[in-house]
């Protein structure tokens, strides 16, 4: 494995300079083009119907992206033929006729009824979304500053803040709809990876402690070889579950499943790269985790 090689060292630094121009590229992305909010943040309208279970959902799709001219949700509701179709307000501010649009499909269609979100609910579940996120990353401060040395603790802090950055600036760059699936994706990630983080730094610290005649570039790359095979089954099994709901969930899973296998790629790539070399810049050593000599006090 390429970790246990003289060159280790050089690996980590130049995968972490690729992450620091993903990171950038990524704020540039969404500074420039934002995100495409979905209707959980900006309002919409929605329509439950009842229609000939044998119509399949991407024809109830194609027709009402056609006549509404923007994307369409549509979710199964439970039972054969019960489907909840989302969509934005139209420019007129008044709900479609969905029998007319989808009555190609099923002359017998019921609409079962409809209501409008206004933006205003949008706007608190941003707002709560955001509080979401602001405590979660205090916590994690809070509980990285109590378990390692700030220099140790900052690689996580950084790899942390990359993966996120990353899945927001994915987001942004293919204006995908970020909707509250997605949102608990990220958080879910910045969890995922904070503990790849802490799997690493906690070998870390051991090796410091346990060999303090060793340079850092030696502990870090030791650390890594020893969590290498851990972390990969890790990872290739929780890649292998989420590509799955990826390929079978279908459209509404569909954002959810794409940021957790991107965040799944990045926090095992961060966590190696990032996570291991800020604390070598830093000038991390042995000497940060041996007990302080007590002294006599006059």
């Amino acid at each position: 494995m390429f970790i246990t090689m003289k060159n280790a060292t050089k690996w980590r630094h130049f995968t972490s300079y690729v992450s620091v121009a993903l990171m950038v590229l990524s704020i540039g992305t969404i500074a420039v083009k934002g995100l495409n909010w979905g209707l959980d943040f900006t309002g919409g309208i929605v329509t439950e119907v009842q229609m000939n279970a044998s119509v399949p959902s991407h024809d109830i799709d194609g027709l009402m992206d056609k006549a509404l001219k923007q994307d369409v949700s549509v979710i199964a509701a439970g039972e054969p033929g019960r489907w909840v179709l989302r969509y934005a307000i139209p420019t007129q501010g008044e709900a479609p006729n969905i029998g007319h649009i989808l009555q190609p499909l099923d002359g017998q269609l019921h609409v079962l009824n409809t209501s409008i979100v206004g933006p205003q609910v949008g706007q608190e579940l941003a707002d709560q979304g955001g509080l979401a996120l602001l405590v979660s990353v205090l916590c994690i401060l809070g509980y990285l500053s109590y378990r390692f040395e700030w220099r140790l603790a900052s690689g996580s802090v950084f790899a942390l803040a990359h993966d996120v950055i990353f899945i927001l600036g994915f987001f942004a760059a293919t204006q995908m709809e970020f909707n509250l699936t997605v949102l608990a994706a990220v958080l879910a990630i910045m969890g995922y990876s904070l503990n790849d983080s802490i799997i690493i730094a906690d070998r870390i610290r051991e090796v410091l402690i346990s060999k303090p005649e060793k340079s850092i570039e030696e502990v870090n790359n030791e650390a890594i070889a020893a969590t290498f095979s851990r972390t990969m089954i890790t990872s290739g099994t929780t890649l292998i579950t989420v590509g799955a709901l990826w390929l079978l969930g279908g459209g509404p899973l569909e954002g959810f499943s794409i940021a957790m296998f991107i965040g799944i790629l990045t926090g095992t790539w961060s966590s190696i790269s990032i996570g291991t070399s800020l604390p070598e810049l830093f000038g991390l050593n042995s000497s940060h985790y041996m007990p302080k000599p007590i002294t006599d006090e006059p």
